[in-house]
């Protein structure tokens, strides 16, 4: 399936066969994809949270409204990141670039998030949200469907997963064979609505 046919396919599908087992290789195969996904600064500070563990599922999805998706999907993913990527050992990131790109890239880090909690935080939500959308694409072009969700007690699931106090919750992304079609899409609004040309009229 091509980029255009799996951005035009992919829906939130709500009803999974809970029955169904993707391989590790096909698990690997969509966190390998996902990790491709670029970061302001290439800090990586996403962190994908694999729940296996069935009975810990149980205990999220009591904190998840009982939404099913949270398992019976093959795949269940509390996506994360961590606030302070950005100081932990950040030559790591560009180990790879020529050595002036490097010395550049290193306190241009520094300088753009030290003392700016709003920034971190925003970067890492801008981050998770690229993230969650190559994992849904790709595993629809795997022929899978997806699901990305809130609707749950963020504090409550982050002491479940024993989510660091630097760290913090973007969302859910569920991934599994569905068995039952998404809704007809609701109510996509015009192209003229939501794509300004330029600027905002003036007030």
């Amino acid at each position: 399936m091509n980029t255009e046919a799996a951005i035009q396919a992919r829906r939130a599908v709500k009803h999974y066969d809970p029955a169904h087992r993707m391989t590790d290789e096909e698990i690997n195969k969509l966190l390998s994809l996902a990790m491709l996904s670029p970061t302001a600064f290439n800090i990586q500070n996403w962190r994908y949270v694999v729940v296996s563990d069935s009975e810990l599922r149980k205990k999220i999805r009591a904190e998840a409204w009982d939404q099913a998706q949270v398992t019976d999907t093959s795949l269940f993913i509390v996506l994360c990141a961590d606030l302070q990527a950005w100081e932990k050992e950040p030559a790591r990131y560009w180990r790879n670039a020529p050595r002036e790109v490097l010395d550049f890239m290193v306190p241009a880090i520094d300088a753009y998030y030290r003392g700016k909690p709003q920034v971190q935080r925003d970067e890492a939500m801008r981050s998770c949200g690229i993230a969650a959308q190559t994992l849904m694409l790709a595993a629809k072009s795997m022929g899978y469907d997806s699901c990305p969700m809130d609707g749950f007690d963020f504090d409550k699931v982050a002491e479940l997963i024993q989510l660091p106090d630097d760290h913090v919750i973007a969302m859910f992304v569920a991934i599994g064979k569905g068995t039952k079609e998404a809704w007809p899409r609701p109510g996509q609004l015009a192209m003229e609505e939501v794509v300004i040309q330029n600027r905002f009229p003036g007030k």
